[in-house]
């Protein structure tokens, strides 16, 4: 158990760091490539950001675990909605200013689709090819029309001064992003298999929480920055990738259902929390502390349940 704990924890650490040297090389490559700040901001930062939750589901799914792949993508997304958020709130006061307006429908509707795939209990690498298709759509939609200046702020991000730097951060980022990967995902499986819970519950715990550190790290510099409010874009962003990039390649590489066992607590949060940021979005013009405690209460009470 303890070799186990170690791996988890260096392998938390590993995705925490690699993400974020992925981040700033991706952006730096962008840039020096000509793409626009906008585009760069939407899928190039959205993209890397996720990249922590596709290595550990990848490195899942190929050591014969995609329950722990569909527990991340699960769990990350609800860690995202109310951790992130909510600790982000709790540090200063969320003004949304229409930020997210489009992608919380988006990243709604994604849900309740892949919610129902699991209901039907199908599997197939054709529903994965689907997903990552409809994520291309997604990306041409949003190119086509670019984020609100809000959210245009909300995905800024620093880049390393040149663009050999960038090329090393961005090489850095993806070794120890693999690396890290491997490391969590093995613990992760000895402790499941040490503690008697299932991978599932390892992956929607966990897993899920220490693959969302970069959102976690970018949410909470943005609330010590005085610009808490740039947490909601981040979040709807990162949330849209998961369902659709991490969730299509594990399903194109698996081809098997998703755990039923996520349809008796991991799916409704998730479904919940989607719309509840949609409803956030739509008719609250910001998210208070004592909201972001609730948030914080809600998580807490959901991953309980995850072990009960």
């Amino acid at each position: 158990m303890t070799g186990a704990l170690i791996l988890v924890a260096i392998g938390l650490v590993a995705l925490a760091l690699g993400g974020e040297l992925l981040v700033r090389g991706a952006v730096g490559i962008a840039r020096k490539l000509g793409v626009s700040t906008l585009f760069t901001g939407l899928v190039i930062v959205g993209a890397a950001t996720s990249m922590p939750e596709m290595v550990a589901s990848v490195q899942a799914v190929v050591a014969g675990s995609p329950e722990i792949a569909w527990g991340n993508i699960v769990g990350s997304n609800i860690a995202n909605s109310l951790l992130i958020l909510g600790g982000a709130a709790l540090i200063a006061p969320i003004m949304l200013a229409g930020v997210g307006r489009r992608d919380s429908v988006v990243a709604l509707a994604m849900t309740l689709i892949l919610w129902a795939i699991a209901w039907q209990e199908v599997g197939s690498p054709f529903i994965g090819v689907a997903l990552l298709v409809a994520l291309m759509i997604y990306i041409i939609w949003r190119y086509r029309h670019p984020p609100l200046q809000a959210e245009a702020e909300a995905e800024e991000t620093a880049a390393p001064p040149n663009f050999l730097l960038s090329l090393l951060f961005f090489a850095a980022g993806v070794a120890a992003l693999v690396f890290g990967g491997s490391w969590l995902v093995t613990g992760a499986i000895e402790i499941a298999s040490d503690l008697g819970v299932s991978e599932t519950v390892i992956g929607l715990t966990i897993v899920a929480v220490g693959t969302s550190l970069p959102e976690l790290a970018a949410s909470a510099v943005a609330a010590f920055r005085g610009h808490a409010e740039l947490a909601m874009g981040n979040v709807l962003g990162s949330n849209i990738f998961n369902l659709l990039l991490i969730g299509g390649v594990t399903m194109t590489v698996s081809g098997q259902p998703l755990p039923s066992e996520l349809l008796q607590y991991g799916w409704p949060i998730a479904v919940a929390s989607a719309l509840m940021l949609l409803l956030m979005c739509r008719f609250m013009p910001g998210i208070g502390r004592l909201t972001g405690l609730l948030m914080l209460g809600a998580f807490a009470g959901n991953t309980a349940l995850a072990f009960a």
